[in-house]
């Protein structure tokens, strides 16, 4: 029985849960809490940065330790609980599985935060509701105040997340095109990958949580134009009953659907990775670069770096030849551009 802290307005929490019913894995959510009675963080150990969904596993002397980061733990889970994996078979799939991961984590996120904090509506029933899950039993003039502060913390970390109004035409463009194309791929295949979910699948469910269920803005666009994704997401929540056989896994060459899907990473998200690396390399107080034709600023953010570095290794350490399937797949996604560079 694995025991981790999350809350439901965390896309990350709510990608791990989905991995864990599907994969059949005992464990034990404890909500955030916020000036309420009941199960503590204080009680667990502490993680070395308070990020949510926070895992205790047992480390090499039996004691419990925190950790965070949806990637790895998910990856760990991997190795100590066999059958229904989440991770394709094939190693040249399994880095395209990475890729669409990482995109999901790290891109989609910035829409999922834009909208929750960026328009009046969303602002306001976040602050409402956020607060309340953490102490559904709390009066309504101390939640007031919590509301507060936690519209106010958010808020000020749309800089790291990059949403401004500079990037705001970028951001909702973008998802839109996003949308678009997957949408065209739940046509061809309920998952990205065959007839059973990946990592990438949950991690793409999760950032939808919020912005197909929970947020107004962008639920309103994903129920009139994109009804088929408002479907998959609450089809996402439970898939305990989902067969998965390893025949489920895509065999041939990924559809154009998919390469649909690569291609945009390649032209939005790669170009800002390595630009944002840059910054942090140079120690720039504000990261501007140009993304899909329009300009782009923000704050560098460290460990978007690191999951460039982290991708570029995986690439440079695929066997011989699944990558030379990976470089054919991704002939003309602009991918490689930035993998090899």
């Amino acid at each position: 029985m694995i025991d981790l802290f999350g809350a439901p307005g965390s896309p990350y929490t709510r990608k791990m849960l989905s991995l864990m019913r599907y994969r059949h894995i005992p464990y034990r959510v404890h909500w955030q809490r916020v000036g309420a009675k009941g199960v503590s963080q204080k009680n667990f150990p502490q993680p070395k940065v308070s990020l949510l969904p926070t895992f205790y596993f047992p480390n090499e002397m039996g004691a419990l330790e925190a950790v965070t980061d949806s990637t790895p733990i998910l990856r760990r889970l991997e190795q100590d609980y066999a059958g229904r994996s989440a991770i394709p078979a094939d190693t040249a799939y399994a880095f395209l599985n990475w890729l669409i991961e990482d995109y999901a984590d790290e891109w989609l996120t910035k829409a999922m935060f834009h909208y929750r904090w960026h328009y009046p509506a969303d602002i306001k029933k976040a602050g409402s509701i956020l607060p309340r899950w953490g102490n559904i039993s709390g009066s309504d003039e101390e939640l007031a105040t919590i509301s507060e502060l936690v519209s106010t913390r958010q808020i000020d970390r749309l800089s790291y997340v990059g949403s401004n109004a500079t990037t705001k035409p970028v951001i909702e463009g973008r998802f839109e095109t996003f949308l678009t194309l997957f949408n065209n791929h739940l046509q061809v295949s309920p998952y990205l990958f065959g007839a059973r979910p990946s990592s990438a699948d949950f991690a793409i469910y999760g950032q939808l949580t919020c912005l197909a269920l929970f947020d107004p803005t962008p639920q309103a666009l994903i129920t009139s134009r994109f009804p088929r994704i408002y479907a998959w997401v609450e089809i996402m929540e439970d898939l305990s009953g989902l067969s998965a056989e390893e025949t489920d896994w895509v065999a041939e060459d990924p559809a154009p659907t998919l390469t649909g899907l690569l291609a945009e990473i390649g032209s939005i998200y790669m170009p800002y990775l390595v630009a944002n690396a840059e910054a942090v390399m140079s120690g720039a107080e504000t990261m501007k670069t140009s993304i899909d034709g329009k300009p782009w600023e923000q704050t560098p953010f460290t460990y978007q770096a690191k999951c460039l570095a982290w991708t570029r290794d995986y690439y440079c350490n695929l066997p011989e030849d699944s990558k030379a399937k990976v470089d054919i797949w991704l002939k003309d996604t602009h991918i490689l551009d930035y993998l090899t560079s």
